[in-house]
């Protein structure tokens, strides 16, 4: 067995915390196999996560931040405990396939969100094919998002979207601000499903897609779908793993 990685943003909290984990690490000669440990807030978790897509990793997330959903509570006193007995999580990133006006095509993977954004100060408007069927013909908003069950407590909270369970094999798409139709609220599909989002007036009215914070300009067809072929390893401590994390968001939604 290996000493784990330990890498951290350039918080000074994150620093702290990570000189006090290699000293703890050094003297209790701790070890775990293929293990990162992650110290900072959850921007700096996604970008971790991507840039190890194939690595096959376990990542332990520290929070130094302000929220931290994807991180764990630093605790100097238990962290190897914590560590040692941290339970694995599981998820899938959506993948993100864009076409731009230049038909150029760029991807990306995503593990909270795709969001879909207008460009300009006109509001956006975009049809929506869950495969072949037509979720909305159009729709006239400042944009809409895909979320992940991971995400769903994320930018799609914000804008008023569904908590999803993690285990639920469901996607969110919800509206940003829609104009027309005022009504629509979304909906919830299957995880399988491909979806299709294209931007119905390019020239006047263009769009960007985003991929938790990769930005595309400019787009024509935007393509969503889970990619299973990517699973990311995540470590929680005992009592507080994301699907609690989760559980205890929808509560909160539903009380308040």
């Amino acid at each position: 067995m290996s000493k784990p990685q330990i890498i951290s943003d350039k918080n000074k909290k994150s620093s702290s915390i990570k000189n006090l984990l290699l000293k703890k690490i050094k003297l209790n000669d701790f070890k775990k196999e293929n293990l990162i440990i992650v110290i900072g807030g959850d921007g700096f978790m996604l970008q971790t996560l991507k840039k190890n897509k194939n690595s096959n990793k376990n990542f332990y997330g520290i929070n130094s931040g302000n929220y931290g959903f994807l991180m764990n509570k630093f605790s100097s006193k238990d962290i190897l405990k914590n560590l040692s007995k941290a339970n694995v999580v599981s998820i899938s990133p959506l993948e993100m396939i864009v076409k731009n006006k230049n038909n150029q095509t760029k991807r990306s993977i995503a593990i909270n969100e795709v969001s879909v954004l207008r460009q300009s100060r006109q509001a956006a408007t975009i049809s929506i094919k869950q495969g072949s069927k037509q979720i909305i013909k159009k729709l006239v908003s400042d944009g809409v998002l895909v979320s992940t069950p991971a995400g769903s407590t994320a930018y799609n909270l914000s804008v008023h979207g569904p908590i999803l369970s993690l285990h639920s094999k469901k996607l969110s798409i919800s509206p940003i601000s829609a104009f027309r139709p005022r009504r629509w609220k979304g909906k919830i599909v299957n995880d399988k499903t491909k979806i299709v989002i294209k931007n119905l007036n390019p020239s006047k009215r263009p769009i960007s897609a985003v991929a938790d914070n990769l930005e595309v300009r400019n787009a024509k067809s935007i393509t969503v779908k889970t990619n299973n072929k990517i699973k990311f390893n995540l470590l929680y401590d005992k009592n507080r793993d994301l699907q609690k994390k989760i559980k205890i968001e929808q509560i909160r939604r539903e009380t308040s």
